[in-house]
């Protein structure tokens, strides 16, 4: 019974945590692209900028292999993280931040997978400095599995110049933090970031028979 309370809990956990991340990532980058053209970066504080970009690659911009392949990585990857979230909740015995940690990963997998199968059919793409709006289906900017990551999240927490005297990065301005990002790249690294300080020990914990703390 114990065991039974326990998985029905974890498994309002996983679809709140992947519901509220995909929801939010989604509205917020639609809300993006229907109102900032390509390139338009706003101050919101000094330290926090909204600036609209979109891309081929993984989080953060990272450009690694061709488009298709990366958008088939990302669906394998989420298949494989719903059936082990699916594992973990029969096995009723990891904790629920490990939980919540697993669901954060998955949410912004997803998130980011929504953007390169659907947007490229339903937005248009125009150059700035117009904004996007909505199309019929199959008159978007690209095929299906072809649609741009929209990324919005920049943080320039600090800039400073190299000294001329010091070899090779002499007189260029270096910046933290320059990549810009989104919600579902946020979920990716937070969950990650979690399981690897406080929850490495639970990964494959549903073939485990060792209870958790």
């Amino acid at each position: 019974m114990a065991d039974n309370t326990r998985s029905r809990r974890l498994a309002l956990i996983a679809t709140a945590v992947l519901a509220c991340v995909i929801i939010v990532d989604q509205a917020v980058k639609i809300w993006i692209k229907t109102h900032f053209y390509l390139g338009e970066d706003i101050e919101v504080l000094p330290w926090f900028h909204l600036r609209f970009i979109q891309n081929n690659g993984m989080a953060f911009g990272i450009e690694l292999g061709s488009k298709l392949f990366l958008t088939f990585f990302r669906i394998v990857l989420v298949g494989v993280l719903v059936w082990y979230i699916g594992r973990l909740v029969r096995y009723a015995r990891v904790p629920y931040g490990y939980m919540v940690s697993v669901a954060l990963v998955t949410a912004g997998a997803f998130g980011n997978i929504v953007d390169c199968v659907l947007y490229g059919e339903i937005f248009s793409n125009p150059y700035p400095p117009q904004v996007a709006s909505f199309v019929p289906w199959g008159e978007g900017y690209g095929g299906i599995f072809q649609g741009y990551v929209v990324d919005m999240l920049y943080f320039p927490l600090f800039a400073f110049r190299w000294p001329d005297w010091m070899p090779l990065a002499g007189g260029d301005t270096f910046s933290f933090f320059d990549p810009v990002f989104n919600i579902a790249d946020s979920a990716i690294t937070v969950g990650m970031a979690l399981i690897i300080l406080f929850y490495s020990k639970y990964l494959g914990a549903y073939r485990s028979d060792e209870k958790a703390a």
